[in-house]
């Protein structure tokens, strides 16, 4: 792969990961897929102009975490997916049971079964 990745994870006010970042980091450690994943930026609402925050306005996104992808050409995409990533990018197709926490977590209003 010649993508540059980059994951943007958010800190809470008390400093600790969000849920969703500290999850998606340890599948990443799981999955031996951390090797993949260039950088890592923090977004920390307390400083505005910390890395993350600054990657997240540029690319528009309220999501964390996202992964910004760089191409050999300097091309960026945004992945708010771990799991649209992982097919994509890292091109390993996700687990059903994968598929199914992802879509319970994004859509949570929907009662799945």
């Amino acid at each position: 792969m010649t993508a540059h990745i980059t994951m943007v994870k958010k800190v809470l006010a008390d400093g600790s990961l969000c849920r969703k970042c500290r999850e998606v980091y340890e599948r990443l450690q799981r999955d031996g897929l951390l090797r993949h994943i260039d950088h890592i930026a923090t977004a920390d609402p307390r400083n505005p102009d910390s890395e993350g925050m600054r990657l997240a306005a540029r690319h528009q996104t309220s999501r964390a975490p996202f992964f910004i992808v760089r191409d050999k050409d300097g091309n960026e995409r945004v992945y708010d997916s771990f799991l649209r990533l992982k097919r994509e990018v890292l091109e390993i197709k996700a687990s059903a049971g994968e598929v199914a926490l992802d879509l319970a977590e994004r859509f949570p209003e929907l009662d799945y079964i």
